[in-house]
């Protein structure tokens, strides 16, 4: 049985990269497996210069909300700049790459709804630490 509420930080949960040399990572918030939803939910942090690679999904729809910093969204001949209070939403099917344009990584809010393996292969990857940075960011709360 899992609980009707879930409620947890972001200095709490893991962080993981993908594959190594990958230029953004993720805080994974809620997870579906873990916590039996149907959404993936993350916190994706993004490198200066930092972008995802080219990728779609064959049944999810994808949501960016940008929290700090800017960039780019590209889907099709489509380039979309992204600045805080940006939302996003790609549909199946969609190839796409967000790119950080800015000076300092690029946060968003991100979920993929089904999960469609991302929580697996987020899971999967290299455990990487919040930095203070991160954690500023995130949390609104200067380091100690």
């Amino acid at each position: 049985m899992y609980e009707m509420m879930l409620a947890r930080s972001v200095r709490d949960v893991e962080a993981r990269r993908i594959a190594p040399g990958d230029s953004n990572y993720f805080a994974l918030l809620f997870d579906p497996l873990a916590d039996g939803i149907e959404p993936v939910c993350v916190v994706e942090i993004f490198a200066v210069g930092g972008r995802t690679p080219p990728n779609s999904h064959t049944h999810a729809h994808e949501y960016f909300y940008v929290i700090s910093g800017e960039g780019e969204a590209h889907c099709g001949d489509t380039v979309r700049r992204i600045t805080p209070g940006d939302a996003l939403m790609l549909r199946p099917g969609a190839e796409h790459v967000v790119v950080n344009t800015g000076a300092a990584k690029l946060y968003t809010l991100t979920f993929m709804v089904p999960n469609e393996g991302f929580a697996e292969l987020i899971r999967a990857g290299e455990r990487v630490e919040l930095d203070a940075e991160d954690l500023v960011t995130l949390t609104g709360l200067k380091a100690a």
